[in-house]
């Protein structure tokens, strides 16, 4: 197969033709899922645009851990042309994937979107601005393999967008920041590099940042509704309630997706080190190799809070996200269970031979 223009449009390239290439299929196409209803998904491709439904062996292979189809996935489709839809044999593997845990009490990974080249992560410039927010994101971005970009949306009605982008910039290693106004258009000119054709681009954040308003100004449309924030605490309601792929006036591809209420992390350990590749550089000059930047002597990262050079916050922040990456690999990975229930044994065993000793000593130390 070769790439074609029909399918360059929707992100085809080459690292997806050699997926293709690999193997021998009969009766298929390749079509990219650009809408999720349910059960259900809009596929495009050369033939056009249909719904289409997951065929029995890809519903059994999800059973035993096979990717399921999620908006910005590339699949293979059996066309049923009398009726105008497709059966979705199988998914292509993906060049990112950008995750989250499952809500909820769940042990399971939801994928928000997939084959995304850049995700436009849209912090409010309100009271709502929070930073810790962002670095969770960033954390997830990272390990999505998709490049982050944090627009601070609302300038128009922001006296302090100067020190506020200061502040965002002190925690975006490696990340490009942009002051905009979705409501002007003020700043989004900057983000003409992101809109080539083909590139897909994903818009991430919370209720009320403004993401549906910033869609609707790159599509040159008002296509999103809108809702207005309550004023208490910048908060809004879910404007946008679906995952879908909209094409841009320039051919580029904008994912809109819902305000994420709960964004907990999966599999993100190597997102939480470059995240905070400032803190980890600091902790190779702590003077003990296994520093838990908790009071030790010798602490690099402690001194580096204690000169003002480092928010304690971000430390905080960091600890945090590693904890909830540790709670996530023993309640998934039975063998990490088991070690941590070996370690507890271990401590308890330790303790109670500590008292027994202190008793045949008299209670003496």
């Amino acid at each position: 197969m070769t790439i074609t223009g029909s399918l360059s449009r929707w992100g085809w390239n080459s690292y997806f033709e050699a997926c293709w290439s690999g193997e021998t299929r009969r009766n298929a196409a390749p079509a990219r899922v650009v809408a999720q209803q349910r059960k259900f998904w809009r596929v495009a491709g050369e033939f056009g645009e249909c719904w289409a439904e997951a065929s029995g062996k890809l519903r059994l292979a999800a059973d035993e851990g096979a990717d399921w189809p999620a908006v910005g996935d590339w699949v293979v489709v059996e066309l049923h042309g009398e009726d105008a839809s497709a059966v979705i044999q199988e998914v292509l593997p993906r060049r990112s994937k950008f995750v989250r845990k499952s809500p909820g009490k769940s042990m399971e990974e939801q994928v928000i979107a997939a084959n995304v080249d850049t995700a436009l992560l849209v912090s409010a410039l309100d009271s709502d601005f929070n930073p810790r927010r962002v670095e969770r994101y960033l954390t997830q971005c990272w390990e999505s393999g998709a490049r982050p970009v944090i627009l601070l949306n609302k300038a128009d009605a922001c006296e302090e967008a100067r020190a506020m982008s200061a502040e965002m910039q002190r925690v975006a290693i490696r990340t490009a920041v942009y002051v905009v106004s979705a409501k002007t258009g003020q700043g989004f000119e900057e983000l003409e590099e992101f809109l080539k054709p083909g590139h897909t681009l994903v818009l991430l954040g919370s209720s009320g940042v403004g993401k549906s308003t910033i869609a609707n100004r790159l599509l040159g449309q008002m296509v999103q509704n809108v809702q207005p924030v309550r004023e208490s605490d910048s908060r809004g309601r879910h404007t946008t309630t679906s995952r879908e792929i909209f094409m841009l006036p320039g051919a580029a591809l904008l994912i809109d997706t819902p305000g994420l209420r709960e964004m907990q992390l999966w599999d993100g350990e190597d997102g939480v080190a470059q995240t905070f590749a400032d803190i980890d550089s600091l902790a190779a000059q702590c003077r003990f190799g296994d520093c838990r930047h908790e009071g030790e002597p010798g602490c690099a990262v402690l001194a580096a809070v204690d000169a003002g050079t480092l928010d304690r916050g971000r430390v905080e922040n960091r600890r945090k996200l590693l904890r909830e990456q540790e709670f996530l690999r023993r309640k998934v990975d039975p063998e990490a269970r088991q070690e941590q229930k070996e370690q507890w044994k271990e401590l308890h065993r330790a303790q109670r031979q500590k008292y027994q000793q202190r008793a045949k000593d008299g209670g003496k130390r």
